[in-house]
């Protein structure tokens, strides 16, 4: 029988998990006794019992969910450091590298879009396939390229077969990105992609309806593009794009111009 001791650790452990669960906006926390033979599953496993997942621990204390608490960091390594085995969704089980962003620490714009594709989850960085050599050129046209600026995704692990990100899984990561823009400081932000505005405008208004116009996320300017996989597809929206970009450059010549002058 476990002493007073074990109790108390078991107790502080459980207390932290439910605190970091609430703080990432779960609204209902349910605990179930299950016994060895019927190990911990997820609603999504669940529902995708083809879904390959790793083998769950037995006790309830190994099977649950690695949730960093919310917390002010001090730099991106730290904050990384402090997320990047997260479990908090059954997606931590199935990554191969957790993807957390790319760029200038203190980058003044921000491109954010949905998640990692198979070749992000294979290198551990952002838009490094064909989107992502897409995103190069767009960069260099407008004069910077990844070191001026930070790339990141809202999800930080690749869904299975690249599937569209789910609400709860956004839900999930999103004080985790939210972090990532507390600590950069961006001037703007530009989503690219429908999924990535839908998720961080929290609309259902179509892409082209959203476009040409300024939003906010988590306080900071928000321009919406189209995501550079979408221009490899459809190639007429490359156009429409240009345009996304030359307004993204006026903004921020007008914001830093002067600052951009005086280091010249």
């Amino acid at each position: 029988m476990a002493n007073g001791d074990e109790f108390k650790d078991i107790y502080d452990l459980a207390r932290r998990a439910l605190e970091c669960q609430a703080e990432l906006g779960h609204r209902e926390i349910i605990f179930e006794a299950r016994s060895k033979e019927s190990p911990l599953r997820s609603q999504s496993d669940m529902d995708s019992p083809t879904r390959p997942v790793s083998d769950p621990p037995a006790s309830f204390l190994e099977a649950a969910p690695i949730i960093p608490e919310a917390l002010c960091y001090a730099s991106l390594e730290e904050h990384r450091e402090a997320i990047c085995a997260c479990t908090g969704c059954p997606l931590g089980y199935t990554r191969t590298k957790f993807v957390y962003g790319v760029g200038h620490p203190q980058a003044k714009i921000m491109f954010i879009g949905e998640a990692p594709g198979r070749d992000e989850d294979l290198q551990g960085e952002p838009f490094v396939g064909r989107a992502g050599k897409l995103l190069d050129k767009i960069l260099a046209a407008t004069g910077f390229n990844r070191q001026d600026v930070y790339i990141a995704n809202i999800l930080k692990c690749r869904p299975p077969d690249n599937r569209d990100p789910q609400p709860d899984e956004m839900k999930a990561c999103l004080p985790y990105l939210k972090e990532q823009i507390r600590l950069i400081k961006p001037s703007l932000i530009c989503a690219l992609g429908r999924i990535a505005s839908h998720g961080l405008l929290e609309t259902a208004v179509p892409l082209g309806k959203l476009r040409g116009r300024w939003h906010r996320f988590a306080g900071t300017p928000l321009l919406v593009t189209y995501h550079p996989a979408a221009l490899l597809r459809f190639p007429e929206y490359k156009r429409d794009t240009w345009e996304d970009m030359k307004l993204l450059l006026a903004e921020y010549e007008r914001l830093h111009g002067d600052q951009q002058q005086t280091s010249d």
